[in-house]
This record gives C-alpha cells, structure tokens and sequence, in this order.
C-alpha cells in the first residue's frame, strides 16, 4: 500500500524531468496521500542506467525522545524493527528480485539503528532530514547498500517544497525517499512520517501497521530505484507506486508492479 508520485528533495536521487505531479522540489520520489490526484501507470517499467541495490541494508534512525526505551513509542520502535528484520527475506520481496539481479537480504544486518532522543522541529524539511542523516554518518560508518530511514514523532510532520505529510498545512504525501552526494558516495534516505491521518492510514489498521506498509513500500521502490533505476516512462511511477491502493485492500506489503507478468502482485 505506500502511495507514490514523484517530487521533492534537492539533491540526487532519481530525477524524472517533467514528470512530477508534486513538482515542489526536485530529486525525490514520494508517495501521494489517499485522494491526491497523480498519474497512475498501466505499463511496464524500463531500467535508465542508474543502478539498483542488489544487497539492501535499511537503518532505522528514530528521532525523538518518545522512541527510546521508556518512551511512549517504543513499542511502535521496536515493532517497527522486527517488520524491517524479516521484510528482506519474506514473500514481499520476491517481486523485486527480477529487476537487475535484486538479491534476498537481511536489511537489518548493516550498522546500527538510532534512537536520537533529540527532539526534531515540529516541520522537518527535506534538507533536516539529510542533516539528520549525517549526523548519524558522523559516528557510523557508510553503506552504499544501505537506505537511511528517518522515522518522526506525532508531534513532527515532513515537508517538500510547499507539499507535506500528515500533521502538516498542505497534506500531499505520506512518505518519500531519495538520494543526495556525500562526503563517502550517495546517500540513500527516506523520511518516514507518523501516519496521524486518513489519507495514510488504512481502515481496521493500528498505526505501527500502516508504518510498516510505508516501510515496504519505500524500502521496495528505493532499492529498484535508487538513483534513476527502473520507473515508468509515462508517469515517472516506481514499482510499488503502479499498485498504490489496489483494491480489496492488499496486506501489510502491497502489491508492486511485475513486469514478468505485467501487472501487479
């Protein structure tokens, strides 16, 4: 179920000129709320050159106090973890093993998660979420396998241009992930907002479930598309993105677009 379009950022990840339905910003892909109007895609998606993440690792950085141990979400934390730990190796990841040599993976086997018991601004522009990350790189080694996912609190929503998240003025996307140039490669990154509205929650849900469907759906969109991988040609859509809120309402993963079969599983 993650929602996807194309937009934001402002630094490298796939950029997808004029095919932006959220054109706020450049450089990132994000996943439209329930009701935004996007393109949607019928077709296959085609490779551009720019490279997949064949052995994926994912870092959670939880920023917030209300994360860490003892804290009133904690609970979602952790759960949060134990749905990245199995994703890499479940059924939810077959789809994406077709696309340039995608291999299972443990995504949690990289460096260590982060609990930042720092507390983020109440709008978290895409450029904090990239000095978030790097303030995670100055103490952790770099992976270019890795996919750096910032998860905030209830009391924080995202921004992109004049595009936000839930919690925010102008609600467009519930999720995004995107790329930007380093000091030891491309960086690979995903802000992870708190699902606090209808346009990104599911209906019979709790919240930590609707999480980890964001969780799988960016984490599957971000490995086949990194850096100007596979998307649409027409509409600038990623995998999961062509299968955004198939209906009757997948599970946990939903579907993502095969083009061995050419449609969505």
């Amino acid at each position: 179920m993650s929602l996807l379009a194309v937009a934001a950022g402002s630094a490298g990840a796939a950029e997808k000129p004029g095919l932006k339905p959220f054109a706020d910003a450049d450089h990132v892909i994000y996943s439209p709320a329930r009701g935004v109007l996007v393109p949607k895609a019928t077709g296959d998606v085609s490779y551009h050159g720019g490279g997949v993440i064949v052995s994926a690792k994912v870092v959670l950085i939880f920023w917030g106090p209300s994360f860490a141990p003892g804290g009133a979400d904690n609970a979602y934390a952790t759960t949060l973890q134990s749905f990245r730990n199995q994703l890499g190796t479940s059924s939810a990841w077959t789809v994406v093993k077709q696309y340039s040599g995608i291999q299972n993976s443990n995504l949690g086997s990289g460096t260590p998660d982060w609990f930042d018991t720092s507390t983020p601004p109440t709008n978290v522009t895409d450029s904090t979420v990239r000095s978030e990350v790097n303030r995670y790189l100055a103490t952790h080694a770099f992976d270019s396998s890795a996919i750096y996912e910032v998860v905030i609190p209830k009391t924080s929503y995202s921004s992109s241009g004049t595009s936000t998240s839930c919690g925010g003025p102008s609600l467009a996307y519930c999720v995004y992930h995107g790329s930007y140039s380093g000091t030891s490669g491309t960086v690979i990154y995903s802000i992870q907002p708190y699902p606090s509205c209808s346009g990104c929650q599911a209906s019979g849900w709790t919240i930590a479930q609707d999480q980890e469907s964001f969780i799988c759906h960016e984490t599957r969109d971000a490995v086949t598309d990194p850096v100007n991988g596979w998307w649409n040609n027409s509409t600038g859509q990623e995998i999961c993105d062509e299968c955004s809120f198939t209906t009757p309402f997948p599970a946990i993963c939903g579907k993502c677009w095969s083009n061995a079969v050419h449609g969505c599983v």
